[in-house]
Parts: C-alpha cells; structure tokens; sequence
C-alpha cells in the first residue's frame, strides 16, 4: 500500500507537465498522449494498448536480469493519465497482464480500488490468460471486441479490414523507422492512422517495437520523450 501512495504521489507531480497531441479520426477529436495513450474526451474514455502488466516479475522469476522498475512506471503513467484527463472509462485494447498469476496483478488491483467509480474494461488478447475471476474481482468488464461508433475496438488489427466502423487495435507495438541527415538511424514507438484501421503503441515499459510501413496518406506520429511528433 506504501509503494501505491507513493505512485499517487509521483503522478500527482507530474500531472499537467505534458501535453497531448490533439487529432480528429473518422470526424471524432481524439488526444494522443506521450505515455502511449489515446483520449476521447467527448466520451471521456482513455484508450490503452498491450500494458504487458507482471512481465517484469514473469522474466525474473525465470532468472532473466530485467529491471524491477518497468511494472512500477506502468502503474506511475497510468495514475498520471488518468488523474489528468479525467477519463470515466479505461478501456485496455489487450494484453493487459503478460502471462499468469504473479503480485503485480494485486498491485493493479489496488490502482483500481483507488478509481473505485471509474469503469475500467478489457477487450481481450492473447496474453490475456488469467482465470475470468481475477478479471472479475477487480470489477474488470470482459470484451472480445467493443463497438464504440464510429469505432470498432479490437486487440488484434482486423487483417484487410474494409469496415464501415473505424477499426482501433494494438497487439502490433507499432515503430517508425526514422533516418537522420548524417544516416543516423533509429525506431521510436509510434501512433499510426491508416484510412480504416489505427495502431496504438504499446504502452508498457517493457515492450519491443515492430516497424511499420505506412502507405501513402497514413498518418504517424512518433513519441520523443515526453513530446508528440508527426512525421
């Protein structure tokens, strides 16, 4: 409990000191957030991808050296972004816990004891194994996909989706490739929006990125620290 209030209180500090980026998709005026986050504020729901929550102890347990404190700064953003936007809804679009059973699952549940009159939700992925009671004593709603007009909330993105509601998924942990005047290179985490279909970044710490290749007319904007950048 010690260790949660003082997430609180850290999230608390940094409340107000970043700033979204705002875009409209399928006529509907969004927020893209540095920590990998998506904001509707006409429906006050906060949207989030593949949070991998427990992956820290998972690998360490299995003696893989992984820093402790990815798990720590997954929980420290999300109390940030909630307390700033003053989402209603939280709405994980999968893999919210990596794999089974393990204590960060009850320090998630003390964040959402915190928010006890918030509606926190998960459209279900493939990570996504625990048992339906773990879901349901945290008074987490279960999805296997969500429709949301003009949206269609998936975890994995529809393959040749050709829809007429809007299709926002994740699963991809989607990364630009950029290339720097003097040929340097590198993959920073990355909003896409393509004409029927967007990809959100992953928003845990401890996640890897898979490069995108935008189509003419897509839309990416790349996470730089704590800044949104369209390229």
């Amino acid at each position: 409990m010690f260790r949660f209030r003082a997430l609180c209180y850290l999230a608390g500090l940094m409340k107000n000191r970043i700033q979204p980026v705002s875009f409209t998709i399928a006529n509907e005026l969004l927020q893209l957030w540095p920590q990998r986050a998506l904001f509707w504020p006409a429906k006050e729901i906060l949207l989030l991808a593949d949070l991998h929550l427990g992956k820290i102890n998972h690998f360490r347990k299995s003696g893989v050296p992984v820093p402790a404190k990815a798990d720590a700064k997954n929980l420290e953003q999300l109390l940030e972004l909630i307390q700033t936007t003053q989402a209603k809804r939280i709405i994980f679009l999968g893999d919210l816990f990596h794999s089974h059973y393990n204590d960060a699952w009850e320090e998630f549940g003390q964040l959402i004891k915190h928010f006890s009159e918030h509606q926190f939700e998960l459209v279900l992925g493939n990570h996504d194994i625990l048992g339906k009671h773990q879901y349901e004593k945290h008074g987490i709603v279960l999805h296997e996909t969500l429709v949301l007009e003009p949206f269609l909330l998936t975890h994995h993105p529809i393959e040749n989706y050709e829809g007429d509601l809007y299709n926002i998924a994740g699963h991809i942990h989607p990364g630009a490739h950029l290339v720097g005047k003097g040929k340097q290179k590198l993959t920073l985490p990355c909003f896409y929006f393509g004409s029927k279909q967007s990809l959100l970044p992953a928003f845990g710490a401890f996640t890897g990125l898979a490069r995108i290749a935008p189509k003419e007319n897509d839309q990416v904007f790349v996470i730089v620290e704590n800044k949104i950048l369209k390229v």
